[in-house]
């Protein structure tokens, strides 16, 4: 289904005037230089072929994607491309010292014998000057030429800026893949090959075809190898099947035009070229498309479930006038996004204005595994079902805010930060390593409807035991840590409530509302309430308070009530009696208790427990300082109640 679906895809991607994809034979390659030769063969000048692209806030330099001809498959074998490959098989250098003393001469070797060969083919200038260049280079003496010399230790080292680069020849300035001469024999010699590949059935087409053994690699998955992954590959006896043993690609047999396609696609999705971001959570790299060439349903998409336009590591900052967007398409979310940011809502209906519901659209999660890629998830449905569903996230995240400008709409990205402590340095690799199955997990029961996965909710309240309130001015490099906060309340009352959505019986489901729901009874619930209450009658009492009770009980009263709330309710006959409203405090206390159906405190609270315990707390707290619609703008409830 994958394979169809990105084959699809590549047909849609081949009618789109605006994009240069690779046809049947060809492929996209980063492309450092450029040799520049005379008609006579002699090497003129190297051209650098750079290109500026943004990343993050600043913009770096990258080899430029180019159409070359299909890379050849290798991982330890000698195998070289058809005039274009890296500076070892164009030029015979290398930085390595190895083994063989051949190494560099082998490959350059290979690479003008089947570069002699094809163009021999071909009697055109530029395939002649191409030849006489090769037939009268020597690799040993490369480095004593001035030009080669010159641009040696980018062409040698391959920083990062370079690295997974290749080298393609001008001649005067002409690209030779625009001789159609050229082209044709190429795209002869490819066929040919194909013609001595086993021929079996293509799992994706249907048709007979020549069948691919080695896949072509896919880049763009963050943290995969370099070079790229592959999608599909066999490489043990213990993963084949069928009896299908004597080729790598035989077990599940894709043609060698249907992998190119898929291939092609694929790397065109994961790509800067793509309009449209990648998603990145944990080690997962999301991509989604739609079975059109409307470019509209994937920036709806990525606006719906990432509405604060943050991805991972690579935050896009929405200020005016420093807005990045490739396409039209994008643009006219542009004002979308900024009303979000600004904790306006989105206004789902500009959205999806003018997108048809039924449009199939995917979405697909990768990670990396050594020289492979893991699926996460792929998920395939109308783009109105994925509306639907990732509205009714949102929905069940609701829950009444701390500030006026905190979001409407919190990203997975951020809710799944809430899991890993604010203090660690290296935080972006701590997230990495702790949502290596959490991240994929999260979107794909977003995406499902199905209920939250229970680590995330594990971790949350990890987090909300560990962690203590730190109210100081955020410094460089250091986060404001909140135990008890807007996005943790919001996920544990959507965690509870998805969790038993499917069941038709919710024990918690009057605790799950936006607010306070003073007529719940719930022993976790009031014990909640009760220590909001406790810890306002410290407040009030004691300023400036070194230690508050919520950074010192906060975790057994949540997980075993009786070894804390006696002692707590000692305390606060002391702080009852200096604060400027105890009395009201004391009531409050007592009514709370009053509500405790079995008046004797829990032992132990169950997991669930402890996060409707968690909800009684943030419910009592927001309703403390929540705005009454007929009483002063700025009063507390306190001093409303005391008024009275």
């Amino acid at each position: 289904m994958i394979l169809q679906s990105l084959y699809q895809y590549y047909q849609i991607l081949q009618q789109d005037p605006q994009l240069d994809i690779a046809p049947p034979g060809y492929s996209s390659a980063p492309v450092s230089h450029a040799l520049n030769l005379s008609v006579e063969g002699k090497l003129l000048d190297i051209i650098p072929l750079y290109v500026t692209v943004p990343q993050g806030k600043k913009t770096v330099e990258r080899p430029k994607q180019m159409i070359v001809s299909e890379r050849a498959e290798r991982s330890v074998n000698v195998k070289a491309s058809f005039l274009c490959d890296n500076a070892t098989y164009v030029l015979g250098l290398t930085d390595k010292q190895p083994k063989d003393p051949d190494y560099a001469f082998a490959r350059y070797k290979a690479f003008r014998e089947l570069n002699l060969s094809i163009l021999s083919q071909v009697n055109s200038p530029v395939a002649r000057a191409i030849s006489a260049f090769l037939n009268n280079y020597d690799p040993q003496a490369g480095m004593e030429n001035p030009l080669i010399k010159r641009y040696s230790e980018e062409l040698l080292k391959g920083s990062n800026l370079i690295k997974g680069s290749n080298l393609i020849f001008f001649v005067e300035g002409q690209n030779p893949f625009d001789d159609p001469a050229i082209r044709k024999v190429w795209e002869a010699y490819a066929l040919s090959q194909d013609q001595q590949q086993e021929v079996m059935q293509c799992l994706v087409t249907g048709e007979v075809e020549p069948i691919m053994r080695l896949h072509p690699d896919v880049k763009g998955v963050r943290d995969a190898n370099s070079t790229g992954a592959k999608l599909v590959s066999f490489n043990e006896r213990a993963y084949e099947s069928y009896n299908r043993t004597k080729g790598q690609g035989l077990n599940s047999p894709v043609s060698r035009r249907a992998a190119a396609a898929y291939a092609t696609a694929l790397n065109y999705l994961l790509s800067s070229q793509n309009p449209n971001p990648k998603i990145y959570l944990g080690d997962t790299t999301v991509t989604y498309w739609a079975d059109t060439a409307d470019k509209r349903y994937a920036g709806a998409f990525y606006a719906f479930l990432n509405p604060e336009y943050r991805q991972g590591s690579e935050q896009v900052e929405e200020q005016p006038g420093k807005r990045r967007r490739a396409k039209e398409a994008e643009k006219t979310l542009g004002a979308i996004a900024g009303a979000v940011q600004r904790a306006k809502p989105i206004d789902l209906d500009a959205l999806r204005a003018g997108l048809d519901q039924e449009t199939r659209f995917y979405v697909l999660g990768l990670a990396p595994n050594s020289a492979r890629l893991v699926v996460r998830f792929f998920i395939s449905e109308p783009f109105g079902v994925f509306a639907d569903r990732i509205m009714q996230h949102y929905a069940d995240l609701r829950i009444q805010k701390e500030y006026p400008n905190q979001p409407t709409y919190p990203s997975p990205y951020h809710l799944l930060a809430e899991c890993v402590s604010p203090k660690v340095t290296q935080r972006e690799e701590e997230l990495k390593k702790s949502w290596s199955l959490l991240g994929g997990a999260f979107v794909r029961a977003i995406l499902t409807g199905a209920p939250y996965p229970e680590g995330l909710y594990v971790g949350i309240l990890n987090r909300i035991r560990h962690d203590t309130d730190d109210t100081t001015a955020t410094e460089e490099g250091r986060y404001r840590i909140a135990k008890i906060n807007y996005l943790r309340a919001a996920y544990i009352k959507a965690h509870l409530i998805r969790k038993y959505r499917r069941q038709g019986n919710n024990p918690y489901s009057e605790a799950l509302h936006m607010s306070l729901n003073e007529t719940y009874t719930h022993p976790a619930y009031v014990l909640g309430r009760l220590f909001a209450v406790l810890e306002k009658a410290q407040q009030e009492a004691i300023e400036n308070v070194n230690a508050t009770i919520k950074d010192r009980y906060f975790t057994s009263a949540c997980a075993a009530p009786a070894s804390v709330f006696p002692t707590l309710l000692r305390l606060a006959h002391h702080w009852t009696s200096k604060a400027e409203y105890g009395g009201l405090l004391d009531r409050r206390i007592q009514d709370l208790l009053n509500m405790l159906e079995a008046k004797a405190f829990p032992a132990r609270l169950s997991l669930d427990e402890q996060g409707v315990f968690v909800l009684g707390y943030y419910h009592q707290r927001a309703a403390f300082y929540a705005k009454k619609a007929d009483g002063p703008e700025n009063q507390t409830e306190i001093a409303e109640s005391a008024q009275a």
